[in-house]
């Protein structure tokens, strides 16, 4: 399809991204709907962080090319940390010449997008910290907040 590798260590990063971004990503929307007054807001701030975070998580834009004043929010979106450790996951660690760049895919992605394959730790680290930071925060706003009238 996309040139992965059938290993099993590729195998098990990839499961393991997509597994916790699928868990933040419904951490964040419960999170959403338990610190606003009702879904039909929480919907609307959820949309909202959706376009920035798409924005900004170097898929639409590398960060090589993201503005040097942009660039902090780049390291505050979740996304752009679920990328960064599937692309350095998959192929940051291949060493095939390109046709077209003349130089190797690690290279490639080093030079244009920025990834390095050695950081994929703190990536798997950033991304089950930012679901465990989205379900912490979800608990203690539904203990905490009461948007009940009476």
């Amino acid at each position: 399809m996309i040139g992965f590798d059938w290993t099993l260590e590729k195998f098990f990063w990839y499961i393991f991204f997509m597994y916790f971004t699928l868990c933040y990503f419904t951490f964040y929307g419960m999170m959403a709907v338990a610190i606003t007054p009702n879904h039909h807001v929480a919907s609307i701030v959820a949309s909202a962080f959706y376009a920035i975070w798409n924005l900004f998580s170097g898929f639409v834009v590398p960060r090589p090319m993201i503005p040097v004043w942009w660039r902090w929010y780049y390291w505050a979106c979740p996304v752009a940390w679920t990328i960064y450790g599937l692309i350095a996951s998959q192929f940051g660690d291949i060493n095939i010449m390109m046709e077209s760049e003349n130089e190797t895919v690690q290279e490639f992605i080093t030079s244009y997008f920025g990834i390095k394959h050695d950081f994929i730790g703190v990536c798997a680290a950033v991304v089950v910290g930012t679901g465990v930071l989205f379900a912490c925060i979800f608990a203690v706003s539904i203990k905490l907040f009461n948007f009940q009238r009476r």
